[in-house]
């Protein structure tokens, strides 16, 4: 397993995208696996981090997996909630 990606928050748009700006100051869009409104979990600027896949027919190559909110992380992909736990 890679180590996750990690990056901040640009913004969130049509449920399942995410714009994220990486350490080096690149901006690379990514799966949002949540459809809900996430209302509170999304500001701009949050750390995230993200899975990598090299599945070359994946149209994104990453997934936002969790992102910060206050001094919690928050676990975006509900299929994956029990792996965590």
């Amino acid at each position: 397993m890679q180590a996750p990606l990690e990056g901040r928050l640009v913004r969130r748009y049509k449920r399942f995208l995410a714009d994220i700006r990486l350490p080096d100051g690149r901006e690379v869009t990514v799966h949002c696996p949540n459809p809900g409104s996430m209302l509170g979990t999304c500001d701009p600027g949050s750390p995230v981090r993200c899975s990598t896949s090299d599945d070359p027919k994946r149209k994104l190559r990453h997934t936002l997996e969790m992102i910060r909110v206050g001094r919690c992380w928050v676990g975006l992909h509900a299929a994956k909630a029990n792996a965590v736990v």
